[in-house]
Order: structure tokens, then C-alpha cells, then sequence
């Protein structure tokens, strides 16, 4: 007190406000008695600027605390929701909710829909404004605060992690169903919704409806037990709509790619696609057909079709020799045995010709054996 009394006024005022744990107004002390100075005030409304002040950082810091604690996604806030997509009903009871009546009265908020619909982002965005009023929020996924309480029960402390649970305002259960629960499991997660009850407020998302949640409780009785308490006093949220999740891939598809693509394209051979230097398809068997004049005889071979349908051969009155399996002819000439010399040779001559190449073939075969 003797280092208090040899100060100035000021001073020692700031050395005392720091020593009852108020570093705000000790640190605004100076500058606020400035203040008040110019513009005349009393000596109430300086110690009311700084008793505000000191209010208006604890409350600053407390928020910023509780936001760490909570575990709640950054993202998922009010200014990040897109309220068009929210049912009618949700989106006329969003602000209410955001007050945080329903945590003072102990109420449940339960929000049921298929995945992708949007349940985490609105309980969450709701966990961001209760903070902001104050409250004191806990994210987690249903999963994991399961194996909290099979972890504290093993070491003989539930009641103290019910307890320390306990402290928190509203506790947001995500995604309760997914994971099919043992009847250990079972046990604890009703006992943490059994000792809320009526006094503390458990925020739910679900994508199964009461009548399927068996799957989590196994026994009829228990699951029973578990949905009369949630719902005694509860406010209930039905997400319909489609997947945001879904919307949201097909447009950052049509973003990157342009078009979105069409899923009902068909397959194309060289043939319907042509691409420069890609390497020719063998034509398939073709029709040669002769016709016989007075004078030259000319031949007229089909041509290979340029698409997949296979060639069909021009009908004439004159006969047509087709051979399968044998080579393609080039287009506009005959074969050997079919093309008459166009010479003036006589048939005669032809066959005579003929003859003589297939003597000389036998006649090599013979001496190569």
C-alpha cells in the first residue's frame, strides 16, 4: 500500500485495477481520463466507460474461447448457408433458433433428412450464433463421443466426463445412425442422452427416421426410451430437397470442362471420325461385276463403303462372280482369269495362255519334290 500511496492518482488507480484482474480498464484508464477531461465528464460516467469496456473484452474473449472449444467447422456458418435451398418451414424457423430460446428452456433440435441435404450445415450455422449469444457449443461426430464415454467409463470416470459435458449449453450430435452401435456402445450413448434430459439441450442430425433407429439401440425398449426423451421437448427439422453435394460436382464439372458431358455418346470408328494420318480399315469383300459387249467388255467393281454399314452391290441384268474370302480387287481393274486382253486377243488365245501357265506351275511343283 506504501508503493500505492507514493504514486499519482492515475498510477496507483491502474496498479489496483490490475491487481482485481481488470487489464482492460487498466489499460484504458489514462486515455479514458483524458477523455473525460475534454468533454467534461463525471466522475460516474468515466468509471461507467471503463466498467464497459472491461465488459465488452471479456465478452470478446469468452466468444473466442468457446469458438475454439466447440470444435465446430469454420465453414458451416449463417453468412455461408444458402437460405434459398432450405425448406420454407426451416428457413421461417432459422432465426428463433439462432436466438438460442429453445438451449434456455433445455429443448432438442433434431434434424432429419437424406445425406447431402444440408442438416450439418444449418445445426452448425445455429452452434455459430448460440456462441456468439454466449452459449457454450460441442460439435461432435456421434462415433466419436461414443468411444469418449467407453474410454471414461473403462477408467472408472463417467460421471466426470457426464459432468464435464455437462458444462456445455448445447452438445451437437453428427451423424447419429452411421455407424451401427454394440450394446456397450448403446449403453453409454443413452446414458449421456438420459442424464440431458430435460436440462440440457442435444442438437441431432440423422439421416434415419425414428422408426429405423433399432439399428442404433438394438433393443425395442431402449430405442424407445431414448426417442421419448428426445422428443418430449424438441424442435424438429425435415431437410428435403436434393443433394447439394451432388449440384455442387456437376457444376464444378461444367466449370472446368465447359459442357457438361453427355453421357449418352456413342463410340465412333475411323471410319465416322476420319483423323489425319490414322491408319486406313481394310475394306471388307467387295462384288466385281462383268459385263460383256460386242466390243471391249468393261467391269465394274464396287467400291468400299466410307461408313460402317457393310457395301451392297449395284444390281444388273449381267452376271455377277463373287468369290468370298478372296482379296479386294483395286477399283477399276479385273483379274487375271475375269479381264479379257484389250488387245484384240481372241478367247482361244486366252485359254490357250492359261493352260500354259498351269503346266508350268505343275511342272516347278514336280521338280521341287
Amino acid at each position: 500500500m506504501t508503493a500505492v500511496a507514493d504514486t499519482s492518482p492515475l498510477a496507483a488507480l491502474v496498479i489496483l485495477l490490475r491487481a482485481l484482474k481488470l487489464p482492460t480498464m487498466a489499460r484504458h484508464a489514462d486515455d479514458v481520463a483524458q477523455l473525460a477531461e475534454r468533454e467534461g465528464w463525471n466522475f460516474v460516467r468515466y468509471l461507467h466507460h471503463l466498467v464497459e469496456l472491461e465488459v465488452h473484452e471479456r465478452r470478446r474473449r469468452r466468444i473466442e474461447r468457446n469458438l475454439r472449444t466447440s470444435e465446430l467447422p469454420a465453414d458451416k456458418t449463417l453468412a455461408m448457408l444458402n437460405r434459398s435451398r432450405l425448406p420454407a418451414r426451416v428457413a421461417k424457423m432459422l432465426p428463433s433458433l439462432c436466438d438460442g430460446a429453445f438451449v434456455e428452456r433445455g429443448d432438442n433440435l433434431l434434424a432429419f433428412g437424406l445425406p447431402g441435404r444440408g442438416k450439418t450445415h444449418v445445426v452448425c450455422a445455429i452452434g455459430h450464433e448460440l456462441i456468439k449469444r454466449g452459449y457454450r457449443v460441442l460439435f461432435v461426430a456421434t462415433y466419436a463421443l461414443v468411444q469418449r464415454l467407453l474410454a471414461a467409463k473403462r477408467d472408472l470416470r463417467l460421471e466426470e466426463e457426464l459432468a464435464t459435458l455437462d458444462g456445455f449449453d448445447a452438445v451437437i450430435l453428427d451423424d447419429i445412425g452411421y455407424v451401427q452401435q454394440n450394446r456397450e456402445e448403446m449403453e453409454v450413448l443413452f446414458t449421456f442422452l438420459a442424464e440431458r434430459y430435460e436440462r440440457r439441450t442435444v442438437m441431432i442430425t440423422s439421416n434415419l427416421v425414428f422408426s429405423e433407429w433399432d439399428r442404433i439401440f438394438k433393443d425395442p425398449m431402449t430405442t424407445a426410451a431414448a426417442i421419448d426423451r428426445l422428443v418430449h421437448h424438441s424442435v424438429i427439422l425435415e431437410m428435403t430437397g436434393s443433394s447439394i453435394r451432388i449440384e455442387q460436382a456437376q457444376a464444378g464439372r461444367t466449370n472446368d470442362g465447359g459442357n457438361e458431358p453427355n453421357h449418352t455418346d456413342t463410340v465412333t470408328t475411323a471410319t465416322d471420325n476420319p483423323i489425319s494420318g490414322a491408319a486406313p480399315t481394310a475394306p471388307g469383300p467387295t462384288a466385281t461385276t462383268t459385263t460383256a459387249t460386242t466390243t471391249t467388255p468393261t467391269t465394274t467393281t464396287e467400291r468400299p463403303s466410307t461408313t460402317n454399314t457393310p457395301a451392297t452391290p449395284t444390281t444388273t441384268p449381267t452376271t455377277t462372280h463373287s468369290i468370298p474370302g478372296s482379296a479386294p480387287t483395286a477399283p477399276g481393274l479385273a483379274t487375271a482369269a475375269d479381264q479379257p486382253s484389250n488387245k484384240g486377243a481372241s478367247t482361244n488365245d486366252r485359254k490357250q495362255q492359261i493352260k500354259q501357265r498351269v503346266q508350268q506351275r505343275r511342272t516347278e511343283a514336280d521338280g521341287e519334290m
